[in-house]
C-alpha cells in the first residue's frame, strides 16, 4: 500500500503527521492546502484508527467539499458510497467533508424541533427574501423609494453572521435606519417560522443557538466529531467561529488552514481576526507554514509579495517556487474602458493563435458593471466568453417555479413558495384572495395547504367560485404528496410537472424561448435522476438543500472553451494560465469606500493579491485615463498597487491614437510611457472639497453619484445616507457633497 507521505514536500508532511491538539497550517496561495487536507484526513484514519464518522472536515464552496471528498475516497481505496437517508452519512464509511452551511442544515434535520420548527423546513433564496421584505415595507407603510429589501437584508445578514438575535440587534441599533431594520428584522423571523422556513444565515445562527442553549446537543456533536479540520479558516465569519470553537472546545483537536493574505470576505462578515488570534484561542497551538507554491511562476509570485508586503495586519511569509523566472507582468494604460476591452481583445486573439486554448485565460474585475466594455468587444471580435456569476441555471424562471411546487410539496407551511406558484399557470387566485385564504390559514391554525382543502367562501370572505378554486388547487398538492415516498425523485417530478399543468402551460407556447424553457426543464429532470438512488422519503429534501447551496462557481464549466469573466472574489480558489485583471484605478481597486479606514484598504489589498496568485504562467494589469461607470465619467489616477509591484518585473505599455474605431480596426503599437509608472501620482483621487452641510437624520439629500436619499445616522467625522438606486452608504462628511433637497 502507497504510503500518505509519498508526493508530500517536508512542511506537509509535517502537517499531516501532527494529529493531536490544534494546528494552524498558513498555507499560501498554490501551496497544495486540499492535498496536504485530504492526506492528513486519510492519516487520520489509516495510520491513527480514527473512525471516519469522529472526523469533520469543513470547507466553503460546494466544488472544493467534493474534491475533497473524492480525493479522501482515492486515497482510502474505498468505494464510493451515497448515503441513502441523512443518518447515512455517519455510517458511510466517509468522514462528513461539506461547506459550512451544508453540514449545518444536517444537524438543524436532527435537532431544529428542539428551537420550535419542522425538520421538513424549507431554505429561503434570495428572491424570495427580497419578496418578503417587501410585503414587511409595505405593511409598516415605510417609503419603497427609500427602504429598499436589499439594504434591510444586507444589514439582516450582517446582524446574523455576528451572532446578533432580533432583541441583541434592537438593543445595540443605533439612528433611524437601525431601529426601522430591527423592527423589519423581528417581523422578518416571524414570516420565516409561520413558513416553517429559514434563510441562508439562520442555518448557521440556528446552530449557535442550539449549541448554546442545549447543552446536551452541544456534547454529542462533541463525542461525534472529535477531530475536526477547516478549510480557509480567514474566511469564517462570528457564527462559523462560534460553531467550531464550541465544537472542539473539549478535544481541542482542531486543524484549521488558511491564508491571512486572502482574507476577501469582510463583506459577506469574515473576520481576519479569526486566524490571526488562532494561538490566543489555542495557546498551545503549533503553527506550519507551507510556502511553497506549485502554481505560479517566481515573478508573480514576486510581484505579488510586492503588493501585500505593504499590508500592516498579516503574518509574514516568503512563498518560493522551483519556476523560477517567468514572462513579466504587462501593464497596460488605456484611453478608457472600450480601449481596455479592445486590447484584452486582441491580446487574447494573439495568445489563442499561439495556441492557449480560451477556457485558460481569465478576465477579472472589481465590479459586475464594468463586464459590459468587455463584452461588447468580445462579440466583435468573435471571442467566445463566459459571465460567472450572471442569470444562473437555478435562477430561470421556469426552474425557479417548478423549484417552488416541490418546496411546497416538501413543505406545506411553505406562503412564500405557494404565492409564487399559485397562479403558475394562471388559475385565478388574486393576491387579495390569496392573502385572505393566508389568514384563514393562520385563523384555523393549519398549514396552508390543508387549510385550502376545507376554505369556504363565507368563512374566508371570499367568492365561493375562488374558494372553489383553491379548494381544487389544494387537493391536487395534497394527493400528489402522498405518491412522494413511492416514486424516485425523477419520476416524482416530472409527475408534478405534469399534474399542476405545468407541462400543458408550456406546450401551449411555440416560441424559440420555449424551446429553451423545455431544454431547461429537461436537464432539471437530468440533476433530479442524481437523486434517484436516496431514500424515496428524503431525495426531495436532499435535492432542494443542495439546490439551495449552490453558489455561482459551482457552475463553471471547464470543458466550454471559452474565456472566463468574473469578478475577483468569484475567482478567489480558482487558477488560469493567463489573467487579466482591468480597471486598475483609484476609487475601482482600491474601491472608493476603503478610503475611509486603513483595514478596508488593506482588504482591496488582499483582494489585489488574490487576483494576481491566480494566474499560473502570465499576469495582465490594465487600467484606463479615464471610464464610464456608475452612470458618469471618471478620471482617476492608477491604483495605488500598481505603484507596489517592484519596477524590474513589470513591462509596461500604452497605446496610440485617439479614435475608438482606429484602435479596433487598425493595428495599434505598444509604446514605452514616456514617464515611469513609478513616477506617476499613484493613489491620490481627485476629490473636491466642500463646506460641511449641517444635517439631522431623516434629512432628504442629493449625492452627484449616488442621487437621492435620505440620512440615517451620523458622527462627528461620518454620515449614513440610504440611496435610492445605491442602498446605505458610509461617506466622510469633510467629501461626501451632500445637498439638501428641497
Amino acid at each position: 500500500m502507497t504510503s500518505l507521505l509519498e508526493g508530500l514536500n517536508e512542511k506537509q508532511k509535517e502537517a499531516v503527521v501532527s494529529t493531536n491538539g490544534p494546528i494552524l497550517i498558513l498555507a499560501g496561495a498554490g501551496s497544495g492546502k486540499t492535498k496536504t487536507l485530504t492526506h492528513r484526513i486519510a492519516y487520520l484514519i489509516r495510520e491513527k484508527g480514527v473512525r471516519a464518522e469522529n472526523i469533520l472536515a469543513v470547507t466553503f464552496t460546494n466544488k472544493a467539499a467534493e474534491e475533497m471528498r473524492q480525493r479522501v475516497v482515492s486515497l482510502l481505496g474505498i468505494p464510493v458510497v451515497s448515503p441513502r437517508s441523512y443518518s447515512g452519512w455517519m455510517q458511510s464509511g466517509v468522514p462528513l467533508v461539506g461547506t459550512f452551511h451544508s453540514v449545518c442544515v444536517k444537524i438543524l434535520r436532527r435537532e431544529i424541533n428542539a428551537i420550535g420548527y419542522d425538520v421538513a423546513f424549507s431554505i429561503m433564496d434570495a428572491a424570495d427574501q427580497k419578496s418578503l421584505i417587501r410585503d414587511i415595507v409595505k405593511e409598516m407603510n415605510l417609503d419603497a423609494s427609500q427602504f429598499k429589501p436589499p439594504a434591510f437584508l444586507a444589514l439582516i445578514s450582517k446582524a446574523k453572521n455576528d451572532g446578533m438575535s432580533v432583541s441583541m440587534f434592537r438593543e445595540s441599533a443605533q439612528g433611524y435606519f437601525e431601529e426601522k431594520t430591527a423592527e423589519v428584522y423581528a417581523r422578518y423571523q416571524d414570516r420565516l417560522q409561520q413558513n416553517n422556513a429559514l434563510d441562508f444565515d439562520d442555518l448557521l445562527l440556528f446552530v449557535v443557538r442550539l449549541f448554546r442553549e442545549f447543552p446536551l446537543i452541544l456534547e454529542k456533536y462533541q463525542r461525534l466529531f472529535q477531530y475536526i479540520l477547516v478549510d480557509e479558516y480567514q474566511d469564517t465569519n462570528h457564527a462559523q467561529y462560534e460553531i467550531l470553537h464550541l465544537l472542539a472546545e473539549k478535544q481541542r483537536n482542531i486543524c484549521a488552514v488558511g491564508d491571512d493574505w486572502q482574507s476577501i470576505y469582510r463583506f459577506r462578515g469574515a473576520d481576519i481576526r479569526n486566524i490571526l488570534d488562532f494561538e490566543k484561542d489555542y495557546p498551545e497551538t503549533k503553527i506550519i507554514s507551507l510556502e511553497q507554491n506549485y502554481r505560479s511562476t517566481q515573478v508573480i509570485l514576486d510581484a505579488a509579495y510586492g503588493v501585500i508586503s505593504h499590508n500592516i495586519e498579516r503574518k509574514d511569509k516568503k512563498l518560493w517556487t522551483e519556476q523560477s523566472g517567468g514572462q513579466n507582468i504587462t501593464s497596460y494604460e488605456a484611453e478608457d474602458e472600450s480601449s481596455e476591452a479592445i486590447f484584452s481583445a486582441r491580446e487574447i486573439t494573439r495568445l489563442s493563435e499561439d495556441g492557449v486554448s480560451y477556457d485558460s485565460i481569465a478576465v477579472l474585475y472589481r465590479t459586475n458593471a464594468q463586464s459590459r466594455a468587455l463584452e461588447e468587444a468580445f462579440i466583435r471580435q468573435k471571442i467566445p466568453y463566459m459571465v460567472v456569476g450572471g442569470v444562473r441555471f437555478y435562477d430561470r424562471k421556469e426552474i425557479k417555479d417548478i423549484l417552488a411546487y416541490l418546496r411546497v410539496l416538501s413543505n406545506p407551511r411553505d406562503a412564500v413558495s405557494l404565492k409564487h406558484i399559485v397562479n403558475e399557470p394562471k388559475r385565478g387566485i388574486g393576491e387579495k384572495t390569496f392573502e385572505k385564504w393566508l389568514h384563514f390559514s393562520r385563523v384555523q391554525n393549519k398549514n396552508i395547504v390543508l387549510s385550502g382543502m376545507e376554505i369556504s367562501g363565507s368563512d374566508a370572505g371570499i367568492r365561493e367560485e375562488k374558494a372553489r378554486i383553491i379548494r381544487t388547487f389544494s387537493n391536487q398538492l395534497y394527493e400528489i404528496t402522498k405518491k412522494r415516498a413511492s416514486l424516485p425523485l425523477s419520476k416524482y417530478m416530472e409527475m408534478v410537472f405534469r399534474e399542476t399543468g405545468y407541462e400543458a402551460f408550456l406546450l401551449t407556447e411555440k416560441t424559440q424561448e420555449s424551446e429553451s424553457r423545455w431544454e431547461n426543464v429537461g436537464e432539471l429532470f437530468n440533476v433530479a435522476k442524481r437523486y434517484d438512488e436516496y431514500d424515496h422519503s428524503e431525495s426531495l429534501e436532499r435535492f432542494l438543500e443542495d439546490v439551495a447551496l449552490v453558489s455561482d462557481t459551482d457552475q463553471i464549466d471547464g470543458a466550454v472553451q471559452a474565456v472566463r469573466f468574473m469578478t475577483l472574489h468569484s475567482a478567489k480558489g480558482l487558477e488560469f494560465p493567463y489573467v487579466f485583471i482591468v480597471g486598475l484605478e483609484e476609487g475601482i481597486l482600491p474601491h472608493s469606500r476603503s478610503y475611509l479606514s486603513l483595514s478596508d484598504l488593506e482588504e482591496e489589498r488582499r483582494l489585489m493579491y488574490v487576483g494576481m496568485t491566480r494566474a499560473k504562467q502570465k499576469v495582465y494589469l490594465l487600467f484606463a485615463r479615464q471610464r464610464m461607470i456608475f452612470g458618469s465619467t471618471q478620471a482617476n489616477p492608477p491604483s495605488r498597487f500598481l505603484s507596489e509591484i517592484p519596477e524590474n518585473l513589470v513591462e509596461e505599455l500604452s497605446e496610440e491614437g485617439d479614435s475608438m474605431e482606429s484602435k479596433f480596426s487598425h493595428s495599434w503599437l505598444p509604446k514605452r510611457y514616456d514617464l515611469s509608472l513609478k513616477k506617476r501620482n499613484f493613489g491620490k483621487p481627485k476629490i473636491q472639497k466642500e463646506s460641511v452641510n449641517i444635517f439631522r437624520d431623516g434629512d432628504k439629500v442629493i449625492h452627484e453619484e449616488f442621487g437621492s436619499g435620505i440620512v440615517v445616522s451620523q458622527s462627528e467625522d461620518i454620515i449614513v445616507a440610504v440611496f435610492q438606486k445605491h442602498g446605505l452608504k458610509k461617506l466622510l462628511k469633510s467629501y461626501a457633497c451632500l445637498k439638501k433637497a428641497h
